[in-house]
């Protein structure tokens, strides 16, 4: 197993890694809405939050030899299931023609009082 650590991306907050690799595969933790310098953008708006979380994506996947268009699975976890319209606009932009499979979550307000989270599993 190799555990990733981007500066790139934001540190972890607990006792986990930014992602993991493993025989092939990329399990990315759950990425926050938070900047690599630590600024949560939890007054941001949900296109915001969303922007940054698939930026920190992209860094974590460039960290773990990577990129957008191997990722293989997504999980969202969404507050607010009346902003999944415009969390899905910035979604689509971000992957393009890419259609990875994708869950959406509804649950009570996150973490810092953060709109969405997202997770991911990739390939190398």
């Amino acid at each position: 197993m190799t555990f990733i650590d981007t500066p790139n991306a934001p540190v972890p907050g607990g006792h986990y890694s930014q992602a993991v690799v493993h025989n092939g595969q990329i399990y990315l933790s759950g990425i926050l809405p938070i900047t690599p310098a630590g600024e949560k953008l939890s007054t941001a708006t949900i296109a915001e939050q969303t922007e940054q979380i698939l930026a920190n994506l992209d860094a974590i996947l460039q960290a773990s030899g990577s990129q957008r268009d191997k990722v293989l699975k997504v999980t969202v976890f969404i507050s607010d299931i009346s902003a999944w319209g415009t969390v899905n606009q910035v979604y689509a932009r971000f992957f393009g023609d890419h259609r990875p499979a994708r869950s959406v979550v509804p649950c009570s307000t996150l973490h810092y009082g953060f709109g969405i989270e997202l997770e991911a599993i990739a390939i190398v």
